[in-house]
């Protein structure tokens, strides 16, 4: 018998807790609460992209696609970088098709990322970034989005890069804020990458749902950041597909090679018959696109208006499909207790805002809702926090 303490946890998964996200659907079940919570549609996919799958089974495209992609579906997703973003890639050397964007994330850090090198994270950011810098051994060295409009000091960005930075994370439009980087910000920081060397990971997967005037611009589209780019991006919410977890990273090929090496020792390759029905969806015409953001801009009209009426403060927001909240004027303690109270007494889900900050500069006074919901779904919210009232 060993003596020594039973070991549990490795030193780097002591680092991080489990997903607040997800641990809100489990709280949301329990209690019978509509979940405004995790960013998953309760919509149905599009019928196309359904018959696509069945068709696909029914083809038998049901063993291993190579590692890093089905070759029909990289030559579709070659077809529309080039539409929509005017990139010109080849889905020989630049594409990997990986089990959803979270994985393309965590292997483009560990292909790329050393231990004690540093990657500058935005702050509030999705709460897979961090654990995915600890996972690779890295550092991450946050900076901070500021309200109202959630945009960053220059200065404090310019004095977080150094030569131990390796990479930074950028996420447009952004979760959980809503924030869409403007190219003015963009160039800044394609500036201090060229001075750096300094690689940019994109997470660019709600770049097709905007509003008013917001305009999605990739970082890799800008003069001289194509090679230092790795645009990441999936299939999940663009297409109301969250389950089927397909992503991709596109990457000059000297990157690529490495996050194909890591790809293939995480997952092996993402579901074949998922990923020959993604061709059909990356390649559905521009109408799909247009009624997408038409669909969306009228949740969130929904949504801003019953937040108006229940009277919760909130930012604005130009992209994605949630809206982050200021939560001070109800009187609780803080975002973890208004969440509970929501959930239990009210019966409606968030997500506490700390999760999307350090655990050491959590401000507990942001939740944030999702309104990836049919009109049913957001009218019993309504009706639901309609109970919830400022302090007098």
């Amino acid at each position: 018998m060993h003596s020594r303490t039973r070991k549990t946890g490795s030193i780097k998964a002591n680092q991080f807790k489990e997903s607040v996200i997800r641990e809100m659907s489990r709280l949301a079940a329990q209690h019978k609460a509509v979940n405004l919570g995790q960013g998953v549609p309760d919509f149905p996919a599009p019928l196309e992209l359904k018959e696509a799958a069945i068709k696909a089974v029914l083809d038998d495209i049901n063993q291993y696609a190579i590692t890093w992609g089905d070759r029909p579906f990289r030559d579709a997703i070659t077809e529309k970088t080039k539409r929509y973003l005017g990139l010109t890639i080849d889905p020989e050397k630049h594409i990997t098709v990986t089990c959803g964007a979270t994985e393309a994330m965590v292997a483009t850090m560990l292909a790329l990322v050393d231990p004690d090198e540093e990657v500058i994270v935005f702050e509030p950011f999705y709460e897979n970034y961090g654990p995915d810098a600890i996972l690779s051994g890295a550092t991450p060295r946050y900076v901070k989005l500021n309200p109202p409009n959630w945009d960053f000091d220059e200065s404090e960005l310019r004095q977080a890069f150094s030569d131990k930075t390796r990479a930074i994370i950028i996420n447009t439009p952004h979760n959980p804020t809503g924030k869409v980087f403007t190219r003015e910000q963009l160039t800044i920081i394609a500036e201090l990458c060229q001075k750096w060397g300094v690689l940019a990971f994109t997470d660019e997967i709600y770049e097709h749902i905007l509003y008013d005037d917001a305009q999605h611009v990739a970082i890799a589209t800008l003069p001289g950041m194509e090679d230092l780019t790795v645009t990441i991006n999936s299939l999940s919410k663009t297409y109301s597909v969250t389950g089927w977890r397909i992503g991709w990273a596109i990457a000059h090929e000297d990157l690529t090679l490495p996050i194909r090496k890591v790809h293939d020792f995480l997952s092996v390759g993402a579901p074949a018959p998922l990923q020959r029905a993604g061709a059909t969806a990356v390649n559905l015409p521009q109408k799909f696109y247009d009624e997408l953001k038409e669909e969306y801009a009228s949740r969130r009209t929904v949504m801003l208006d019953i937040l108006d009426e229940v009277g919760i403060d909130y930012f604005r927001p130009e992209g994605a499909y949630y809206v982050f909240c200021d939560i001070r004027k109800f009187g609780f303690k803080d975002d973890l207790a208004i969440t509970k109270h929501l959930v239990k007494e009210i019966g409606v889900a968030v997500v506490p805002g700390s999760s999307f900050f350090r655990r050491s500069e959590e401000p507990g006074q942001y939740i944030r809702f999702c309104f990836s919901r049919q009109p049913e779904t957001l009218a019993a919210a309504r009706e639901r926090l309609r109970k919830l009232k400022p302090m007098q």
